[in-house]
């Protein structure tokens, strides 16, 4: 028998793709970009999809996690709410408002491909630790340059020693 919980899963992502999925459809209604039913016709139907993953998941989460995605749901609302006005009362032209609504979605679409990872770095520190990790290995990963050792006498030298053969760095394959 199933355990009807939502275990270790995140709701994140559901709702963060739930946004995506508004703006792009607000982004291909006709008084935003011309001719583009097609945009807004797949992506209402991921709003209708990514509803549903929401609602069962609220279903099946535990209070706790229920409070905090119910909370996200709201926040992202509001940010959809805020785009359509602004985007609708503050520009009266077809490319600004197609600017503002395509500059919000390419940020929120950036944003639902990495909320995945708020499972596995779940915080910034985290995560800025994890590319300087990456950054230095990328680095140093193909140095095929010689090493600098340590001679007799305590200092570096870049050549051949009499006591100290020159070693190579491991290749990172």
């Amino acid at each position: 028998m199933a355990k009807r919980s939502t275990e270790q899963f995140s709701g994140i992502p559901y709702v963060m793709t739930l946004l995506n999925c508004l703006l792009a459809a607000w982004y291909g209604l006709p008084f935003i970009t011309s001719n583009n039913y097609l945009v807004s016709g797949i992506n209402v139907a991921g709003v209708v999809i990514e509803s549903i993953y929401v609602l069962i998941f609220l279903l099946f989460a535990p209070k706790k996690e229920k409070a905090k995605i119910l909370r996200l749901v709201a926040s992202i609302l509001v940010l959809f709410s805020a785009v359509a006005l602004v985007s609708i009362f503050a520009f009266h032209k077809e490319n600004q408002r197609k600017l503002l609504c395509g500059f919000a979605l390419t940020i929120f679409s950036i944003i639902m491909y990495a909320s995945p990872l708020s499972v596995m770095v779940p915080n910034a520190f985290g995560s800025v630790l994890g590319a300087m990790q990456l950054t230095l290995y990328a680095i140093y990963c193909n140095n095929k340059g010689e090493t600098k050792k340590a001679t007799m006498n305590g200092s570096l030298e870049n050549g051949l020693s009499n006591s100290y053969e020159l070693q190579k760095q491991p290749n990172c394959s």
